[in-house]
């Protein structure tokens, strides 16, 4: 999957709180949407998430966290497997790619 971030935030509302930004990308991305784990930053919620773009790749990567044996990540596919959006409880975004 090409993640386009220019037509992303083209299509994208403003938001009002985590809620109504999570059911929007849930809407765009359907099972490739994941939420991954949550923060508090300047007091306030984070949540992220991975937007998958390659789920074999990604697969294997989360699993190896999983497993006792030592993986060695030997090129950017890995990373390039996935982008990351932050939510903010607010309804702000932010994109790692």
């Amino acid at each position: 999957m090409n993640l386009d971030l220019t037509s992303i935030y083209e299509r994208m509302p403003d938001f009002k709180n985590h809620e109504e930004a999570r059911e929007w990308f849930k809407e765009e991305f359907g099972d490739d949407f994941l939420l991954r784990s949550s923060d508090e930053s300047n007091g306030k919620k984070v949540f992220y998430y991975h937007v998958v773009k390659d789920p074999e790749v990604y697969q294997q990567y989360m699993e190896s966290f999983a497993s006792p044996v030592q993986h060695e990540i030997t090129n950017m596919g890995t990373f390039e497997s996935y982008s990351t959006v932050e939510i903010s409880e607010d309804g702000g975004i932010s994109f790692s790619i």
